[in-house]
């Protein structure tokens, strides 16, 4: 049984890097986290594990598979059904459905905004072992200049059973399930991506946003913004030393530490 048992919500997580042991090196070190031995099988994929179970799946990117990045990808019960969907909803396949092993089966699909994203229909994989812990992702977002769209878009694909948090000119957001029990949600970020495209993005947990991303600076990655305390907690976001964007979560100063 996958970690939400929600078909729609995020499920997994992987990088595509021209460095997979630098990688390893630099997001075990940040966040605890041990890269198993990459199979063969699979084009040398491998995983990171978190506390004994998988956090994450890692791969080289030889120039065939786009930019490089982390990608994230939602649970489907049926894979073929919800490309389906997805094309008669605005979506565009990208990559088909393919079989890994006995793992389950992947895809990939373009929403109507823009934004990639996988589709993983689990087989003996049940993606992420855990959720809002320290070294997990706590928090997954899709940042669109389309809202309008892709709100029903995920309706309609992913069966979503969406809550409007806000819907006023400054700040538009949904997500999908409500208040500490929603898995996932979708910003309108129209007005401040400007020529960067639509894109799904992550949080991990840790346990000292400031302390993460000085250490993170220090390995050799790029802040893009100052540290920040919000009402969901204190962000930062980085580039790793890839130049891959990627965000930290943790708590606000002051608050209390559970």
């Amino acid at each position: 049984m996958s970690l939400s048992n929600t078909p729609g919500a995020p499920i997994w997580i992987d990088l595509f890097t021209p460095d997979t042991d630098a990688a390893a090196k630099f997001y075990g070190d940040l966040f605890g986290w041990t890269a198993q031995e990459a199979d063969p099988r699979f084009g040398g994929y491998f995983i990171f594990e978190h506390n004994g179970g998988p956090i994450a799946g890692c791969m080289k990117n030889d120039g065939s598979m786009g930019t490089n990045a982390w990608q994230v990808y939602l649970e489907s019960a049926d894979i073929k059904e919800t490309l389906e969907k997805a094309r008669a909803n605005g979506g565009k396949v990208v990559f088909e459905p393919m079989e890994v092993a006995d793992l389950g089966t992947q895809a990939f699909v373009v929403d109507p905004g823009g934004a990639m994203l996988g589709v993983w229909q689990p087989g003996v994989h049940q993606g992420i072992s855990a959720r809002a812990e320290n070294g997990a992702p706590s928090w997954f977002e899709n940042l669109t200049k389309n809202y309008e769209t892709v709100v029903p878009f995920y309706v309609a694909v992913f069966d979503w059973d969406t809550t409007t948090v806000a819907d006023t000119p400054e700040f538009r957001y949904t997500t999908l399930g409500e208040n500490e029990a929603a898995l996932a949600g979708i910003m309108d970020a129209a007005g401040f991506l400007g020529d960067r495209p639509s894109t799904w993005q992550f949080y991990v947990q840790v346990a000292d946003t400031d302390a993460t991303v000085a250490q993170a600076v220090a390995a050799g990655a790029t802040q893009l913004m100052p540290v920040d305390d919000t009402p969901y907690g204190r962000l930062g976001a980085l580039r790793d030393p890839a130049g891959i964007a990627f965000c930290v979560m943790g708590h606000n100063k002051n608050s209390p530490q559970t």
